[in-house]
């Protein structure tokens, strides 16, 4: 039997009535303007955990939402007391993820993810439902006619932006909402939410964050591939309204073993060396992760603008601890939720599985504890699974593994970040995450 992981979840479940969002043709969707209602309440703090703990079962729960993972004074773990049990009725979820095929190991890491965050959050009469999308659309469109035949009052899913697609068309044809894994913004809408981490939200943190210290020019490394042109895009609209300004740019092709002189000429290496002149920029945006992300670093090291000179800046690309190691990256900035829940869930997941999870494995933890307080707390206060379009968007949000989220009405996930840096092969925070999506003005106004 599973360790129970360190986390509880539930929501707060007062919802303004929300318009969906024109569209826009525009590369940053975090541009257009949304109907979002404000944030009234914050989603919970440790405090709030005890008081759901402590309600009878047979009333209803308080309104503070929470996902918090309780620990002691130093950090550690401290498992929670169990969940009281409740007679609710059934409930049909449907997880539809590639078990074979394309995207395979993947798909079976979120499934025991989403079924690790079933036995935390507990409702024993929650049945999820996983489908074999074989990493395909017609896998995925197959599948989602299955689970819908089969009584899903929700679907979580698919993992990729065919699958999603193609499962749109169908669950509109159940009246089905879709909370899909994708990082395709465009397929976003309708009945479809996608929690797939984007980079818009992030590019904005960590730009905001890097102008409060000081920088003001920044050069820009471009992937020539979709995700380079969003973060470009987002950039492009961010940089003036901190007063920053991009001096220097180039597009690289991922992979590209020869970039040598691209980033001499980036670096602007020859006239800096023939003049005497400083860089032309505080800091480098690099939105490429792996190998491109250190072959990139050591060439702009290699051309006099180490780490200690010139900024490395990233995405959530770089949430990834086999970089922090890395000297041409050390001091590296990019915005990614805070670690800690991240590792005790790897650390879980680890005794429950024997592997270390992909990172996008949270997904399906969040997703799945989602769906099981969306239908509890729905059952408990309006007698059915609150599936609907305005419970989903609940504008005070929810709070998982992954830190504060919430959907927006584009359908698109906004995500509470933290600013996070390489140091000494260490990820460490240097600004945190939000705690809530209330401004400070909402927030001051309730402590008064």
């Amino acid at each position: 039997m599973f360790q129970r992981l360190s986390v509880l979840f539930f929501m707060i479940l007062t919802a303004a009535t929300l318009l969906t969002a024109c569209g826009s043709s525009s590369s940053d969707p975090w541009t257009r303007p949304t109907t979002q209602a404000p944030a009234s309440e914050a989603p919970g703090s440790l405090d709030a955990r005890n008081q759901w703990l402590n309600t009878d079962p047979q009333t209803t729960p308080q309104t503070d939402a929470l996902l918090n993972q309780p620990s002691d004074s130093t950090g550690t773990f401290t498992p929670p007391p169990a969940m009281p049990v409740q007679n609710l009725p059934p409930v049909k979820v449907a997880l539809l993820v590639p078990l074979s095929g394309q995207g395979k190991d993947v798909g079976e890491a979120i499934m025991n993810a989403a079924q690790l965050a079933l036995f935390d959050v507990g409702y024993d009469a929650f049945e999820l439902m996983p489908r074999d999308t074989h990493g395909t659309a017609q896998g995925a469109s197959a599948a989602a006619e299955s689970a819908a035949r089969d009584g899903a009052q929700l679907i979580l899913g698919p993992l990729f932006a065919d699958e999603v697609r193609a499962v749109k068309t169908v669950a509109a044809r159940y009246n089905l909402n879709v909370i899909g894994f994708s990082t395709d913004w465009k397929l976003a809408g309708g009945n479809t939410f996608l929690m797939g981490f984007m980079p818009f939200g992030q590019v904005q943190r960590v730009v905001d964050y890097a102008a409060t210290r000081g920088i003001r020019n920044v050069g820009v490394m471009i992937p020539d591939s979709e995700y380079g042109q969003m973060v470009y895009g987002a950039f492009q609209n961010r940089a003036p309204v901190v007063g920053m300004q991009m001096t220097s740019s180039m597009r690289f092709t991922p992979g590209d073993k020869n970039m040598t002189d691209a980033v001499k000429q980036f670096s602007q290496y020859d006239m800096r060396h023939a003049s005497g002149a400083p860089a032309p920029f505080e800091a480098v945006m690099i939105p490429a992760g792996g190998t491109d992300a250190r072959v990139l670093a050591n060439l702009l090291t290699y051309f006099d603008m180490p780490p200690q000179q010139v900024r490395r800046i990233g995405t959530g690309l770089w949430d990834d601890i086999t970089l922090a190691s890395d000297k041409n990256l050390q001091g590296a900035w990019f915005a990614a939720p805070e670690p800690s829940a991240l590792q005790t869930f790897n650390s879980k997941y680890r005794n429950a599985y024997g592997i270390t999870p992909p990172r996008v494995a949270t997904l399906g933890y969040d997703a799945a504890a989602l769906a099981v307080v969306l239908a509890r707390n729905g059952h408990m206060t309006q007698g059915a699974p609150a599936f609907d379009w305005n419970s989903i968007m609940n504008p005070n949000g929810f709070a998982g593994l992954d830190g504060i989220f919430r959907f927006r009405p584009d359908g698109l996930v906004d995500r509470g970040l933290a600013v996070l840096e390489y140091r000494n092969g260490q990820i460490v925070v240097v600004d945190p995450a939000p705690k809530t999506f209330q401004t400070p003005i909402q927030q001051s106004s309730v402590i008064q």
